[in-house]
């Protein structure tokens, strides 16, 4: 079997995920945090190193900024509902996922906000720049971009949409579920508000594993409240970081695969992964394109503005059957609209989707020539 659906969740985990996940269901079996016993410290430790680790990998200088949610349409859900307040306005891309625009969507038909779609130019920053420049007006009071589109691979230069928001005083929330692992990302650097991760993609964490990293909580009201292990004398919701975002029993063994998985992209080295993925988008594209049944929606991505995913169709075919036709031959991809309407809306491929590529660390040539010869044989 080949698996070329790693945008949605990676596949197969390294070795140390397995063993980390092995190890923490085994011997972490004690609730975090929620007691003075040896077992119950030693799970709060695991979870703090985890905590390190993404605040190392990503910019944060205070680790305890880091909170663990169940994905990161959970960490999404969490800013957007607890940062905005009535008649504020909101500026994102137009290749935004679902897990944006539904909650923008929800909150504007209970007239609370309203939302403004900023064009992004693939390969043309100054465009992209202008265009959220002027989707900005006086209520603006959150920008919201994913940094790689999980349709096209569009990369959105994220440091400079926020450095334009800081001139007019605008925080700026990142989706990184796309690029974390595959671009870097440095809070501190990029001057990022909010940073919401998923760890199940390119960390190449387990499931049920997500990340929002802020200097800022103090902005955020709380969505959930519950049981964090502290202050329980006290009905309110604890206001500090991390336990103001995380309220009943953690995903440990979630966590601690996950902290593995981030020491091994680090250990390999984003660039390193970013290459060698790339390399089998390039070498996809150059041979799709010489096939005269093949539809391409992007130009020739270019290194560096691309996150490695490649969106096609076969032409007289809806995406789904392709993806039917692959599945027998034993290749795994994705096929539809990948939960971003507004991506296909985009590149005018809404009625039919589209046929998505991506690969991991762990494909290779091999893998693609296979799916090129598979497609070359449908007529």
């Amino acid at each position: 079997m080949i698996y070329l659906d790693n945008s949605a969740t990676t596949f197969p985990k390294p070795s140390s995920v397995y063993n980390a996940i092995f190890n923490a269901s085994r011997n972490f079996g004690a609730n975090p945090g929620r007691s003075g016993y040896t077992m119950s410290r030693i799970s709060g430790n695991e979870i703090d190193n985890c905590r390190k680790t993404a605040a190392k990998m990503f910019g944060l200088d205070n680790y305890k900024n880091v909170s663990f949610t169940l994905n990161c349409t959970t960490a999404l859900n969490m800013v957007i509902k607890g940062y905005l307040k009535q008649d504020d306005h909101v500026v994102v891309s137009c290749l935004e996922h679902n897990a944006v625009m539904r909650p923008l969507n929800k909150l504007e038909e209970m007239g609370i906000i309203t939302y403004t779609k900023a064009k992004v130019y693939p390969c043309d920053d100054e465009k992209t720049i202008d265009s959220f420049r002027k989707a900005i007006n006086k209520k603006t009071a959150l920008i919201i971009c994913t940094h790689a589109s999980n349709v096209w691979g569009i990369r959105l230069p994220i440091e400079r949409i926020s450095a334009l928001g800081k001139i007019y005083g605008i925080p700026i929330l990142v989706d990184g579920a796309q690029s974390a692992g595959i671009f870097p990302i440095n809070m501190k650097k990029y001057d990022i508000d909010f940073l919401c991760l998923a760890g199940h993609k390119g960390l190449y964490g387990p499931m049920g594993t997500g990340m929002l990293l802020t200097n800022h909580s103090d902005k955020i009201d709380t969505i959930i409240e519950g049981g964090t292990g502290t202050d329980s004398m006290r009905l309110c919701q604890p206001k500090k970081m991390p336990q103001k975002f995380e309220s009943g029993t953690q995903n440990l063994i979630g966590i601690c695969g996950l902290n593995a998985g981030m020491n091994f992209v680090m250990h390999k080295g984003i660039n390193n992964i970013y290459n060698h993925e790339m390399n089998l988008i390039l070498y996809l594209y150059d041979n799709l394109k010489e096939l005269n049944n093949i539809q391409l929606y992007m130009k020739r991505p270019e290194k560096g503005m691309f996150a490695p995913v490649l969106g096609f169709n076969v032409k007289g075919y809806i995406s789904d059957e392709i993806g039917k036709i692959l599945d027998k031959n034993k290749i795994e991809v994705r096929t539809g609209l990948h939960c971003s309407p507004s991506a296909h809306e985009f590149a005018d491929s809404l009625e039919t989707g589209v046929v998505r590529v991506s690969p991991s660390i762990f494909n290779t040539k091999n893998d693609i020539d296979r799916l090129i010869n598979v497609i070359k044989n449908i007529k």
